[in-house]
């Protein structure tokens, strides 16, 4: 009778046991690290995201002399990690007068838009992160509310008077660090970012040498205190966490400057705990824009059909897909061409539109024009089977990732 009792309560006990974890994602902007520093320094911290999942150089920019050229600037940077898109969509251009094409929406819209609670919290030592780029509170973007805000301290001049070599800026990323790690570890919020400013300016300042090197530790070492809030919450809570840590943009050759297409002004980096790190992460073509489309598998978050082929980056975990979608001209008709990973066997559907309304905030009209294997690479649309046009926008779609590509004729 006894063991029959005790097999009765673990009965009981075994949808609790499979429960799975609940899933949570960390993401740290250290704004304008080359990736050559990082890999000649070796942080602490940011090397110990890389060991439990993986480090690798990624782009910025868009692509050179194509419509989606994006300049290598900080606030346009944070824009192509946020929505997934480059500069031609999201239309941020510099890091003043922004005015922001809230259509395409931010990771953090894309959370609040879910059938589910997901908390969020941003840590800034940039104001204008959450007032401007996510458009917090404004209707043109979703009416955004973040659950936990940490920022402002860049208006504060009472605790925050300017310094030397801008050094204020050191100490406020230091409180953002702190409050990171203190809400981390006792809120746990489900979506969090948390921006850095100060390596930027150390370059901006200095350049290369021994002092940008001084801070990049020294922000290491910031890193350092979220990741401990993160491993207290996955020991103690169980909770599955994504940690990824990168930068915006790189810099000239002296190290002062960015904004170019300048090599170096174009290589960044990330590093990410995630242990399923697909092909694509070190496969050549890693950008900031997949990072928004890699924290939507992680967290299971569904898009609408006009948002998701809209969006320009692939997720870098999971089941890797189809990527580099290109177009160009064969005669009247326009040859699509993509790239498969070995292995990878699929459908994968094409649609075209023959207008960008979705730029202006209307709808776009989306026509399924075809199907075929993904290791086929490529497809030909016949211009000549529908009313001419001097703008095609298509889509290509497989189950595991989804591409877009403009056409102008």
């Amino acid at each position: 009778m006894d063991n029959k009792i005790v097999l009765f309560f673990l009965f009981l006990l075994l949808p609790f046991s499979f429960h799975a974890k609940e899933k949570k994602v960390v993401f740290i902007i250290t704004d304008g690290i080359p990736a050559d520093c990082i890999e000649r320094l070796q942080p602490e911290n940011i090397s110990a995201v890389a060991r439990e999942g993986g480090y690798s150089r990624a782009y910025t920019g868009g692509e050179i002399g194509g419509y989606s050229q994006t300049s290598t600037i900080s606030a346009i940077g944070y824009m192509n990690i946020l929505t997934g898109t480059w500069m031609n969509k999201h239309n941020v251009r510099g890091n003043d007068g922004l005015s922001p094409n809230y259509q395409y929406w931010s990771i953090f819209r894309i959370a609040k838009e879910q059938d589910r609670d997901i908390s969020t919290a941003v840590y800034s030592s940039w104001t204008d992160n959450r007032t401007v780029l996510l458009g917090e509170g404004r209707k043109e973007a979703g009416n955004l509310e973040i659950d936990y805000v940490f920022d402002g301290y860049d208006h504060d001049n009472v605790n925050f008077p300017p310094l030397k070599d801008d050094r204020h800026i050191y100490r406020i990323d230091s409180l953002v660090a702190e409050k990171a790690a203190s809400c981390i570890r006792n809120e746990a919020p489900d979506l969090n970012w948390v921006y850095f400013w100060y390596t930027d300016d150390a370059f901006h300042i200095y350049g290369d040498g021994k002092y940008a090197d001084e801070y990049i530790i020294k922000t290491d070492a910031l890193v350092g205190k979220i990741r401990d809030s993160v491993t207290y919450r996955e020991k103690n809570f169980g909770e599955d966490w994504l940690i990824i840590v990168t930068t915006d943009h790189g810099r000239d050759n002296t190290g002062h400057g960015h904004g170019g297409q300048t090599s170096r002004e174009r290589t960044v980096w990330i590093s990410s705990d995630a242990r399923n790190l697909n092909r694509h992460f070190n496969g050549g073509s890693l950008s900031l824009t997949d990072i928004n489309p890699t924290i939507c598998r992680f967290m299971g978050f569904s898009l609408p059909e006009n948002v998701m082929y809209e969006q320009d980056g692939v997720p870098f975990i999971g089941k890797e897909g189809i990527y580099d979608l290109r177009a160009g001209h064969y005669d009247d008709n326009i040859i699509l061409g993509w790239k498969t990973y070995p292995g990878t066997r699929s459908n994968v559907d094409i649609y075209v539109s023959f207008t960008n309304n979705y730029l202006e905030g209307k709808e776009d009209e989306w026509i399924k024009v075809g199907t075929v294997p993904s290791e086929n690479g490529k497809f030909e649309f016949d211009t000549g089977a529908y009313p001419e046009s001097g703008f095609y926008k298509f889509a290509v779609v497989s189950p595991e990732s989804h591409l877009n590509v403009w056409v102008y004729r």
